[in-house]
């Protein structure tokens, strides 16, 4: 494929987050055809194709190298066991948060750990002469967590519907499941175990190491990067403009070394050049002022919020490009 085929979710409110995140980055979804179509693309940018999928194709698009790069559930990219030879995380969103974990009956009160529910597996297989059921969606994450426990007594029960029912149905006793809040667990009599937590999750943006990455393929993928990690970068720092003199030279070393400055621009002392541009963490900006001060800075020293802050090395691009080529 010559053009970039960027996936998104085609509904609910992940494609909501993912479709505000990008537009706040500038890349704006334009469907001709009415929200309807499951195909569109990025305003202003040529040999892009942009697909709406659910999550779990995109998790599945992105391994079989059919998507470039595409926003799913870091959970769903997890469970499709996509190591980093198949998928690289570009980007993880900050939203669409949720848990996996493994959670059991609230009746069960000497039931905590792991360790327990080891105990309570040996004892059921001897009391029923079966394995303790554990229903789940996500079989290999459940698998490879309960082994990292030594946790072997038990057998899945692959849920299709709604898994924090099974225990309550009958068709199970502990389940694995996904949780923003755990209040569905909690209205179904259940608990999270004290070491349960399988996944923190949340969105991400991942890029396909599988896919055929042309040269116009890898330049869009440059273009949409660069235009994310540079409202990224905007969005929590601040350009401080002041005066070149003797104490802002003396100032700029430390800066650097001390507060995660980027100077942007640095006039010459004495040559009437103007201004320098120093990128500063907004967190650090009242003492990145006092230490200007402090080493003798005479002019005023103003400050401003960018829309975006384009830099040279475009961070996201290239940890991509050295995945791609094996770097």
């Amino acid at each position: 494929m010559t053009a970039l085929n960027f996936a998104i979710p085609s509904k609910g409110r992940l494609q909501e987050q993912a479709l505000a995140f990008l537009a706040d980055a500038g890349l704006h979804v334009t469907q001709s055809r009415g929200a309807r179509d499951y195909v569109a693309a990025f305003k202003g940018f040529d040999n892009v194709v942009v697909s709406l999928l659910s999550a779990q194709e995109i998790a599945d698009e992105l391994a079989a190298g059919r998507v470039h790069i595409g926003v799913s559930g870091e959970d769903l990219l997890r469970e499709s066991g996509q190591g980093d030879d198949r998928v690289h995380v570009v980007e993880k969103l900050g939203f669409g948060r949720a848990n996996v974990v493994v959670a059991v009956p609230r009746a069960w009160i000497d039931v905590s750990t792991m360790a327990d529910l080891d105990d309570v597996a040996s004892a059921f297989h001897l009391r029923h002469q079966r394995r303790l059921r554990v229903a789940t969606k996500y079989v290999n994450l459940t698998r490879a967590f309960f082994a990292r426990h030594g946790v072997a007594g038990y057998r899945i029960v692959e849920s299709l519907g709604a898994t924090e029912g099974a225990p309550a149905a009958g068709t199970a006793e502990v389940i694995v499941d996904i949780t923003t809040t755990g209040t569905t667990l909690a209205a179904n009599e259940l608990k999270i175990l004290d070491d349960g937590l399988i996944l923190e999750s949340q969105a991400v943006m991942a890029a396909s190491l599988r896919a055929a990455w042309s040269d116009p393929a890898r330049q869009a993928a440059r273009a949409i990067l660069e235009r994310i990690a540079a409202r990224a970068i905007a969005k929590t720092a601040q350009i401080i403009r002041v005066r070149m003199d003797h104490g802002v030279e003396a100032a700029l070393p430390a800066l650097e070394r001390t507060l995660g400055a980027t100077i942007l621009s640095r006039p010459t002392v004495g040559n009437g050049a103007g201004e320098a541009a120093i990128l500063i963490p907004e967190a650090n900006l009242s003492t990145a002022i006092a230490l200007l001060r402090g080493t003798g800075a005479q002019g005023t020293v103003s400050s401003q919020k960018a829309d975006y802050v384009f830099t040279p090395d475009n961070r996201l691009f290239a940890k991509l490009q050295a995945k791609l080529t094996g770097a």
